[in-house]
């Protein structure tokens, strides 16, 4: 495992060292580990969405069925 140093003003330090003793962390590592990897997943949801929506045509025909099947649906 690599390992990276970083300077926070002491501020952050402390909101830090707060969240790991609230949230049953370890260490600040820990911490800082578990925000990149949500950071990540983010990433990779919205390259997932874009994907998606880039798929499929998206113009006035899409909405008119798109209103057309909420509307059966509602009336059941």
């Amino acid at each position: 495992m690599g390992t990276m140093n970083i300077s926070l003003p002491d501020s952050l330090k402390s909101f830090v060292d707060e969240q790991v003793t609230q949230r049953g962390y370890g260490t600040s590592s820990e911490y800082v580990r578990e925000l990149i990897r949500r950071d990540a997943d983010v990433l990779r949801l919205r390259g997932l969405l874009l994907q998606g929506a880039a798929s499929a045509p998206v113009n006035a025909e899409y909405f008119s069925g798109l209103r057309e099947r909420v509307q059966k649906r509602a009336q059941r």
